[in-house]
């Protein structure tokens, strides 16, 4: 049994060369973020208090549903919105567990906008997962963190 404690968030940034708007938009509108993210979001949006929820679009990961629900949008400095990370078994309930929060800020960088990334709260995901969803949630934002920059560079 691994005994090695997870810590409890997750942090990435990335410096990325785009105008604040361009990234923000990335960030925000639902559709845009969905495209980089790999979450079919078409015809929705990001609203505070309100859950985005549409089908992974990853090859193998279509079948799986993410959900989101949106905490704040400040503009053009912070997103943030919680959900049930590494939730992958479908015939397990997620419901009453409880979420983790993910957090993007924007800050001016030298030569572009510094995107950092925060996800927080594994410490309340039951035992049996945590260790699992922390660390197939690190890798995740590890290719997320690519896959904004790429998309804003295609874009």
């Amino acid at each position: 049994m691994n005994t090695q404690p997870v810590a409890d968030r997750i942090e990435r940034q990335i410096l990325l060369q785009a105008p604040r708007a361009k990234v923000w938009h990335a960030l925000v509108d639902a559709e845009s973020f969905g495209d980089w993210f790999g979450v079919d979001l078409e015809g929705q949006r990001f609203v505070a208090g309100q859950t985005a929820r549409g089908h992974i679009t990853y090859p193998g990961y279509e079948h799986l549903m993410c959900e989101m629900q949106i905490e704040r949008i400040e503009p053009e400095r912070l997103f943030s919105y919680r959900w049930h990370p590494y939730a992958v078994d479908p015939a397990a309930d997620y419901s009453r567990e409880p979420t983790t929060l993910v957090e993007f800020t924007l800050e001016d960088g030298a030569d572009g906008i510094l995107l950092r990334l925060v996800e927080s709260g594994f410490d309340g995901i039951p035992l049996a997962r945590r260790a699992e969803a922390y660390r197939m949630n690190s890798g995740g934002w590890d290719e997320q963190m690519a896959n904004i920059r790429n998309y804003l560079a295609g874009h």
